[in-house]
Order: structure tokens, then C-alpha cells, then sequence
């Protein structure tokens, strides 16, 4: 672990560290003809609508034209909350949609933290699983009073389960010089996340549903008897019901959809194995974290806790994950001097999908149901909305979604190219910069 002049170990891969334990296999299906449900999309959000539909008595057929779970639902942190992922604090969200809908819209954030947690025990999901709470590092004094706001949101929805601290404390959770105070979130959690979708799927097959991958949705077009016909890349297929859960790889047959969502790339590394006494000295609670910053960072301690792994938008356009590696090691080791000289054995790159109002979105648009717009926090949400969607096939819910309540918003002449986010991302480091964060004493 000696500084050698190259961020790179031997044996340095641009693969996600987490498909070494549990890499996305293909699932060889044979298409039928007709099919009851046909969810689009074979990440967190069609598997879990087709485990709930499975669990309910209706088999889903889910496609996918990568390997199931091949998208960000095996490639991102592992980092997990209720409430705390909304993107908002309380009083812009007040004032967008009421004091009323707000306090609904986090109640129903904390239960579905509350219903992950218990679905991971009634179905075993073999996915490392740990209530481990989460910190969230004030980039500039005045984010203080965000997170502020912040925790009064999430305490008023579930309970004493948010704190801030101030500046002098933050060193008890992680060993930088660089933050000036900090959120602690308790209801918040880590897992494996290519373990967890691997599990999700199992426990769908389990239930009933049939998963094909390497089939890709052509078009679609819905039948006067309200049912579906969709072209694919391995032939015509009907469907009496269509999701989708397609986020931030969503395609140019979902015109609609795609008009709405902002794929964004973001990125990851994991250092060398450095040893768990190392990994305590740098984030002595282990948990997983996050910050205010416009361009943020998010990192961790592997399940195993012998290694780093971090993240944030190391570019705004879409680069090669060897450059935007060592880009992201620079900002760790900016962020805590104690691990410069721990090089990386891996590096990669996955797209999330942000909503234009920065809230997820669960719904029905002309027939099709989706989950949709996990903005960077996807684990929870997306297991949450898929369950929802599912219950919306279904019909009967008692009590819909607060979120399936949110219009889904778009921009005049927007096509689902997000070609403005090299300008956003200019923007966004100015922003930092005013704030008073810097990468180097000597940047200006």
C-alpha cells in the first residue's frame, strides 16, 4: 500500500467489484405467446412487482435485454434509508405539495424501510444485511441548516431516529478534516447489492414468475380490449397487464417514460484490501455515507469490512471508468488523508435515473403501469414502488401509494437526451466552490 505514482493495483478491472461474489447471469426463458403480466426491466423494481404478484396468486414474465440485475440494481453503494433518501428538504417539499402530503410522503419513506427490512427476513435474502445507520457530512456551514430540517422531517414521520451533529463530533464518524457537522441516521442500512437482486430474483422464480434475459421491447401498442401486443427483439408477445422498471436505462420504445427521466452516470471504485482495523480508522462506526454537496460523494466499508468503496459523479458525460477512477481516488484521499497511498483493484460506472422534480414516481400512464425515478437512492425505493405497481395490477389497494399521487413531469423539447448535464455539472462544481469546498488548498 505504498504510494507507487498510479492509483492502480495489480489485477486492476473495470468490472463492479460486487459481481465478483455475484455476477448477473442470463435467464434462458423460452417466450410464449400470451403472458398475464409482462414487466419490462429485470432490476429491483420488475423484480420485486413480480414477487408480489406471485405472492398474490399472477404470474409476471420479466424481460430484460441484458442479464437479469445486469443494470444499476447490481452496480450501485449498497446504502440504504426510509425517508432520508427523499431529495428534498421539508420546507421545499411543503411548499410544492403541503404540509399534509409531505407528512404522508414520509410515513409511507419510513414503512417501506420497515417493509424491506421484513421482506429480507420472510423470504431469506441472502444479501448482507445490516442495520448499520447512516451519516451525511455538511459540505458548508449553511448545509447545516438543511439537515436540520432534514431530520425534523424524518423524526416527525418515524420517530427520534435523526440527529445532527456539530463540526467537533464529526471525527467519531469519519476521519476527515473536511465537514462541518453531520446528519446520523439510525433506520438506515448496507447490503451487497448484486447478492440482493440475485436473491430478489430467485425468490420471484419461487413465486411463479418466469425471467427471460436478452430480449429487448421493440414497441408496443395497447389493444382495444385494454391488453397489450409488443414487438421484441425474439418476437410478437401479448400481455394483458405491461410495467416497466426500465429507470435509468430506459429506451426509445418508452417515449413517454423517457421524456421524464434524466439518466445519469455515476461511478464507483473499491480500494485494495486494507484491513478492517484501517477501514475503522477512516469510518470508525462503519457505516454507509453521503454528503451535501451538489456533486456528492457516497462510500462505505465492503460487507467484509477489509476495503473502501466510494462513489459520486466523477463526470457529467459519459467517460471510461479507468479516467474517472482516478478521479475518484483523488477525491478519497482529498476527503481522508489517512487512506493516500491505498490504490483500487476495481472501477465502474452505472446510470441513475433523476426525475425533473427530483421525487420517485409510481403510476399509470394509458394503461402501461411503472416504477420509476429512484434519483440515487434506489435499494428501498424501488423495492417499495415495484410492490406498489404491483398492487396497482392487482387493484383493490385500500391505500395507494402517496407517490402514485405526484404528476410526472417533463421539459418542452426534452426527448430523454440529457445533453444539458455537462453544463449542469459546471454549474453544480461553481455552486460547491462558492460554498467553500475545494479539492486542494491550492485550487482556486
Amino acid at each position: 500500500m505504498t504510494d507507487t505514482g498510479t492509483p492502480f493495483a495489480p489485477g486492476f478491472v473495470e468490472r463492479p467489484f460486487w459481481w465478483e461474489a455475484a455476477p448477473p447471469t442470463p435467464a434462458e426463458t423460452r417466450l410464449p405467446d400470451s403472458a398475464e403480466v409482462v414487466v419490462i426491466g429485470g432490476g429491483i423494481a420488475g423484480l420485486s412487482t413480480a414477487l408480489e404478484l406471485g405472492r398474490n396468486g399472477m404470474k409476471a414474465l420479466v424481460l430484460d435485454r441484458e442479464p437479469i440485475g445486469w443494470g444499476a440494481s447490481s452496480r450501485n453503494g449498497g446504502a440504504l434509508s426510509g425517508a432520508g433518501s427523499l431529495g428534498k428538504v421539508r420546507s421545499d417539499l411543503e411548499e410544492a405539495f403541503g404540509a399534509k402530503f409531505v407528512a404522508e410522503l414520509a410515513e409511507e419513506g419510513e414503512q417501506a424501510f420497515e417493509d424491506f427490512e421484513a421482506l429480507v427476513k420472510r423470504e431469506g435474502l441472502d444479501c448482507d444485511y445490516v442495520r448499520c445507520g447512516r451519516f451525511v457530512g455538511a459540505h458548508a456551514a449553511k448545509a447545516m441548516d438543511g439537515l436540520k430540517r432534514r431530520a425534523e422531517m424524518i423524526n416527525k414521520a418515524g420517530g427520534e431516529e435523526a440527529f445532527v451533529l456539530p463540526r467537533e463530533r464529526v471525527q467519531e464518524e469519519i476521519a476527515t478534516p473536511h465537514y462541518h457537522g453531520g446528519m446520523l441516521l439510525l433506520r438506515a442500512g448496507a447490503l451487497h447489492p448484486a447478492k440482493y437482486v440475485r436473491s430478489l430474483a430467485r425468490a420471484a422464480v419461487a413465486q411463479g414468475a418466469a425471467l427471460a434475459s436478452g430480449v429487448e421491447m421493440l414497441s408496443y401498442k395497447r389493444e382495444a380490449d385494454g391488453g397489450f401486443v409488443l414487438e421484441t427483439s425474439r418476437g410478437r408477445l401479448r400481455a394483458r397487464h405491461l410495467m416497466l422498471g426500465t429507470n435509468g436505462y430506459t429506451g426509445t420504445a418508452m417515449p413517454w417514460h423517457r421524456r421524464r427521466l434524466v439518466p445519469v452516470a455515476s461511478y464507483m471504485i473499491a480500494t485494495e484490501e486494507i484491513g478492517e482495523e484501517r477501514v475503522r480508522r477512516a469510518l470508525p462506526k462503519l457505516r454507509v455515507y453521503g454528503d451535501t454537496k451538489k456533486i456528492l460523494y457516497y462510500f462505505r466499508p465492503s460487507p467484509d469490512c477489509r476495503r473502501i468503496l466510494f462513489g459520486g459523479r466523477a463526470s457529467f458525460v459519459d467517460a471510461d471508468t479507468r479516467r474517472t477512477a482516478a478521479t475518484l481516488h483523488r477525491f478519497l484521499t482529498h476527503l481522508i488523508p489517512d487512506l493516500r497511498g491505498v490504490r483500487l483493484t476495481h472501477s465502474w460506472k452505472g446510470n441513475v435515473a433523476f426525475a425533473f422534480d427530483m421525487m420517485p414516481h409510481v403510476g399509470v400512464h394509458e394503461g402501461v403501469h411503472y416504477a420509476m425515478a429512484c434519483n440515487g437512492s434506489g435499494v428501498v425505493t424501488m423495492t417499495h414502488l415495484g410492490k406498489a405497481a404491483a398492487h396497482q395490477i392487482l387493484g383493490g389497494d385500500n391505500r395507494p401509494s402517496a407517490f402514485a399521487r405526484l404528476s410526472f413531469p417533463t421539459r418542452p423539447f426534452y426527448t430523454g437526451n440529457p445533453w444539458f448535464m455537462p453544463a449542469v455539472g459546471t454549474a453544480y462544481q461553481l455552486r460547491d466552490r462558492l460554498d467553500g469546498w475545494r479539492l486542494t488548498p491550492e485550487e482556486p
